[in-house]
C-alpha cells in the first residue's frame, strides 16, 4: 500500500528519491524502472492515460511508494485510492529541466529514428529492442502525446505544461500532506516530512544526464 505518492515530472531527481524512500524504509518504491517487462503493468497504464478504470491497490500492491513516470501523471488518482499517503512534489529549475529531459530519455520514444532502425543488429539485439516496444508505446500516449500533446519538442510549450503542473499540484494538494522538495536540500527535510530519522549517508544522487547519456548511446539510441 502507498505511503508516498510521487507527483514530481521524471529527470525532477526521481531515481535520487526513489533510492532515498528505499533507504528510509519506504520501499519497494515504483518507478519506470519498475514498468521494464511487464506486460500487464503497461496495459494498466495505457489503461489509466485512456481514462478507464485501474486497480491501483493491484497495482502498487507490492509497493509503499512511487516516483516518476508513468505513475506521477496520475498522482491525483492515487490520492484518491490512498487517503492516507503523503504527496512528493520534486522540482527543478523548469529550464534545467526541459534540457535534462531533451538530452535524456526524450530519445525513448517511438518515432526516434535510431531506434527503429534494426539494420545491422545481432538477432539478440533485435530481440531486446522488439520487447521494449510495448513500453514505448505507452510512453507516447501517456507522456509525450498525452501531458505534452505531443509538443514536447516546443521548448515553450513544454516548459508552460510543466509550470501549470507543479501549480497544479501545489494548490490541489492539502498543505499538510505536501512536500514540494529539490534533491538539492537533502535529507533533512524529507526526513522532518516522513517522520524519520536522517541517515548518517550523503543523499542519493543517480541517474545524472552524463551517465543516462552514454547508457543510450550504448544501446542505441543516441
Amino acid at each position: 500500500m502507498l505511503k508516498v505518492i510521487g507527483a514530481g515530472f521524471g529527470r525532477t531527481g526521481t531515481a535520487s528519491v526513489k533510492a532515498a524512500l528505499e533507504e528510509l524504509g519506504f520501499g519497494p518504491c515504483y518507478h519506470m524502472y519498475e514498468v521494464m517487462g511487464k506486460a500487464d503493468h503497461i496495459e494498466q497504464w495505457r489503461r489509466a492515460g485512456h481514462g478507464k478504470a485501474v486497480n491501483w491497490h493491484a497495482l502498487f500492491a507490492d509497493y509503499q511508494s512511487s516516483t516518476d513516470w508513468p505513475a506521477c501523471t496520475f498522482w491525483d488518482r492515487q490520492m484518491e485510492a490512498f487517503p492516507e499517503a503523503k504527496v512528493l512534489l520534486t522540482m527543478r529549475d523548469p529550464d534545467a529541466w526541459y534540457d535534462s529531459v531533451v538530452n535524456t530519455i526524450y530519445a525513448v520514444r517511438g518515432d526516434n529514428p535510431r531506434f527503429l532502425d534494426m539494420s545491422g543488429l545481432p538477432a539478440e539485439a533485435v530481440a531486446q529492442r522488439e520487447g521494449f516496444l510495448p513500453q514505448l508505446a505507452m510512453i507516447d500516449e501517456v507522456i509525450w502525446n498525452g501531458t505534452f500533446d505531443g509538443r514536447f519538442g516546443d521548448r515553450a510549450h513544454a516548459i508552460s505544461v510543466y509550470n501549470a503542473y507543479v501549480d497544479c499540484v501545489k494548490h490541489t494538494v492539502p498543505e499538510e500532506r505536501l512536500l514540494a522538495f529539490d534533491v538539492r536540500q537533502g535529507w533533512e527535510p524529507l526526513c522532518a516530512f516522513l517522520g524519520v530519522a536522517v541517515p548518517d549517508k550523503p543523499f542519493p544522487h543517480v541517474n545524472d544526464t552524463a551517465s543516462i547519456r552514454a547508457f543510450l548511446a550504448q544501446v542505441g539510441f543516441l
